[in-house]
């Protein structure tokens, strides 16, 4: 491991407001995880290249580069979770965040149980993806699911998904022509209470659907059951 102490879980907190990143080292250090500090989203990526991270908890509105732009930028290089921080009327931000790739947010003022229960529901799923000792193929038509590696074949090409997108995937591959509400999938992935999260889940099945399908307008697998949710459907090919 490169910087950061070994076999620690390491968290990158970020907000251009010194006191909230102090108080969010004193939540989750008191977890017993290690916290690393910046400011802006420059200095997350300088972190994310030194470090071994396994979690990004980052504010929207900063200077040099912000949450967003930052956002984007980690996914072009990294699969590690990021959740965003948000002012509590600024839901433009929310989709917005959601949309370049993050997985979840929590909104100004936050409460330290809070801050704690969202990062060890990210935290949960992402070393599971990375250590999971049993798994099985998932397969729909051209969809495959290697739940020994993580990994997600589209038509016999890999794909790749973040840890929250895989979650959502995998639980519709395990039940096929079954309608999952965005309360249902929120409350089953996210391990938490579903309330306000409809939203989050509806913008990572956008993703989703930008992935595997072919024309994501008119879905081939995971379409829309009006009133109830999403299901996958089953698929020869």
């Amino acid at each position: 491991m490169r910087g950061a102490a070994e076999n620690m879980i390491n968290i990158i907190a970020c907000d251009d407001d010194k006191d909230i990143v102090r108080a969010l080292k004193i939540y989750l250090s008191s977890e017993g995880f290690n916290v690393l500090e910046a400011y802006n989203g420059r200095q997350v990526l300088e972190l994310l290249a030194e470090n071994d991270v396994q979690l990004v908890l980052m504010d929207v509105m900063m200077p040099q580069m912000d949450g967003i732009e930052a956002t984007a930028e980690i996914r072009k290089k990294y699969n590690v979770p990021v959740i965003l921080i948000t002012a509590k009327s600024e839901d433009y931000d929310k989709i917005l965040g959601l949309d370049v790739g993050a997985d979840d947010y929590i909104t100004k003022p936050f409460k330290p149980v809070e801050v704690v229960a969202r990062a060890k529901s990210q935290l949960r799923r992402y070393l599971k993806l990375g250590k999971a000792p049993v798994g099985q193929h998932l397969r729909n038509g051209g969809l495959l699911i290697d739940d020994v590696s993580k990994k997600v074949l589209v038509d016999g090409e890999e794909v790749n998904f973040t840890p929250t997108e895989y979650s959502i995937l995998k639980l519709f591959m395990e039940n096929i022509d079954s309608v999952l509400s965005p309360r249902e999938i929120y409350k089953r992935v996210w391990n938490g209470s579903a309330f306000g999260g409809e939203n989050t889940v509806i913008v990572h099945i956008r993703h989703i659907r930008e992935k595997i399908e072919i024309d994501p307008a008119s879905p081939h697998y995971i379409v829309a059951v009006y009133g109830h949710g999403y299901k996958m459907q089953r698929r020869d090919r």
